[in-house]
């Protein structure tokens, strides 16, 4: 495995996945009213599928943005400018809104509705639209309208209090569980059903995307352990959370680390043998008074070697066995390489389009957009006469959108 100091060399994705054919959602328009966090994310998820998507940013830039060319998350998007605190400004989106099939806002619940851009203006003037809002809170509940953040999300659906160790703090899992699993996610799955509804029924609808929602619906699977008696209520104590010896992570002689997941009894076995061990000299490990005992053995072992090492020993086999890898190093790795997991494109290393699709696959169309970069183009393309001419300002790689 190489170090993480060396240049990196990102993989190219397979020939097949470099052709440049129609996502699956070609054809399919989507209005975001640009923000930060799950709903960007999503509406780039549908722009890497195929879909058309039209980023409506304000020209006044978040106070938590990046360059535009770093923000992956307006890949496979068009851009426009539009001030929805001008006279002229909602008329716009509601022009836009006319045309699309999916919107997606993230704002907090009442503010689209204050700007005019709420759902019932939207389903005036486009009855078949499906109408996805992306909160934390949700729409309606006592904490609605109360500032959050994915942190706070999983704390109060239950998932923080389960991450982290026997006796420790909660692990914290970067924002990806909240945000992007139990927010982005099910905001798509929620459009995308509620597309083919209107597709159907002809009559479009509002998607309300919560996080504590999506973050308790993941954990369904946990609770109804929990309910059978398997699971309990703590952190670090359960087969999956890191209190079994052999489901967690171990530290190795150079300070790296390595994972093991070695759940059914012949991976188990396997694993064993090649961390060097008796399989006949350890304790019972379904009892699990024995889990501090063998846990403690196999912290000796791997501490003996360096990670590359203990890698390089479980290359290849059913021992469910892993380095703990940095996302220099993962952008790297023969598999992932082999994939086309990840890409580049102008100097970022970036995950390729997934899913993938037999037929219709997507593909990294256009590079992150520029705030107000596409005004001519999506005034062409969307035949919105409101969006002709480009305002002042358009392009401006400083200006960037952000929810309310």
């Amino acid at each position: 495995m190489s170090p993480t100091d060396e240049p990196v060399r990102p993989c190219a994705p397979p020939a097949a996945a470099t052709v440049r054919r129609a996502g699956p959602l070609a054809g399919i328009r989507v209005v975001e009213l640009a923000g930060i966090g799950p709903a960007p994310f999503a509406a780039m998820l549908l722009g890497d599928l195929g879909a058309d998507v039209v980023r409506v940013d304000r020209p006044v830039a978040s106070e938590l943005s990046v360059e535009p060319r770093f923000d992956l998350t307006g890949r496979n998007k068009r851009s426009v400018l539009v001030d929805l605190k001008a006279a002229e400004g909602p008329a716009t989106v509601l022009a836009l809104a006319a045309r699309a099939d999916i919107l997606v806002e993230g704002y907090r619940p009442g503010v689209a509705e204050r700007l005019g851009v709420g759902p019932e203006e939207c389903l005036a003037v486009n009855p078949a639209l499906v109408y996805g809002r992306m909160t934390g809170w949700g729409q309606q509940g006592p904490l609605a309208a109360r500032a959050g953040h994915d942190i706070d999300y999983l704390a109060t659906s239950g998932l923080l209090g389960m991450i982290g160790p026997f006796e420790g703090p909660p692990a914290i899992p970067a924002n990806l569980l909240g945000d992007y699993a139990g927010g982005s996610l099910y905001l798509v799955v929620g459009v995308l059903s509620a597309l083919l509804m209107a597709r159907v029924a002809g009559a479009g609808q509002v998607v309300d995307a919560a996080i504590v929602d999506g973050a308790a619906h993941l954990s369904s699977v946990v609770r109804g352990m929990a309910a059978a008696g398997s699971w309990q209520d703590a952190r670090g104590r359960n087969l999956l959370d890191g209190g079994c010896p052999y489901y967690t992570v171990y530290e190795t002689g150079d300070g790296g680390w390595m994972a093991v997941g070695a759940l059914e009894p012949r991976f188990y076995a396997l694993f064993v043998s090649l961390l060097g061990l008796a399989a006949d000299g350890l304790p019972d490990r379904t009892d699990r008074r024995n889990w501090p005992a063998l846990r403690d053995a196999f912290a000796r072992r791997f501490k003996t070697a360096s990670r590359d090492a203990w890698a390089d020993v479980f290359e290849g086999t059913d021992a469910c066995a892993a380095p703990v890898l940095s996302l220099t190093e993962a952008a790297r790795h023969p598999h992932l390489a082999g994939r086309g997991t990840f890409t580049e494109v102008d100097g970022i290393v970036q995950p390729a389009p997934a899913p993938r699709f037999s037929a219709t696959s997507g593909a990294l169309r256009r590079p992150p957009a520029t705030p107000g970069a596409d005004h001519a183009e999506v005034a062409r393309d969307w035949q919105v006469d409101a969006l002709r001419p480009a305002p002042a300002g358009a392009g401006r790689a400083t200006e960037e959108g952000s929810g309310s």
